[in-house]
């Protein structure tokens, strides 16, 4: 069913990744916060549009998986409790994605009433 839906920003997103960018966001996190994050190797530091489309590409990953995991639990094939904890984890990276998407418009939009 996510196949089905257009998911132009995630895909757009993900296609213009570079192979670099599919480690994970976690990954670029100690770089920007200056905290160590165990277990978690430091690399260069990645570009705003390689985390971007990293995440965006988790994010679908993660719904498509919550679909999969709903289905799976119609079939009988999955437990509720693994059918629950798939759609919360999609659900707060949905809402994650748009409260991303809510800050960059509203920068955008402060952007355009600077004065020149």
């Amino acid at each position: 069913m996510i196949e089905a839906l257009t998911l132009s920003a995630f895909d757009r997103a993900a296609a213009s990744s570079r192979p670099e960018a599919a480690a994970p966001v976690r990954a670029a996190l100690p770089l920007v916060t200056g905290a160590a994050m165990p277990g978690i190797e430091s690399a260069a530091p990645a570009d705003f549009g390689q985390i971007m489309a990293s995440f965006a590409s988790g994010v679908r990953n993660d719904l498509r998986a919550s679909e999969a995991a709903s289905i799976a639990g119609i079939q009988g094939k999955a437990s509720t409790q693994q059918v629950v904890e798939a759609v919360m984890s999609a659900e707060q990276s949905l809402q994650t994605a748009v409260a991303i998407r809510d800050k960059v418009v509203a920068a955008y939009l402060e952007l355009s009433r600077m004065a020149i």
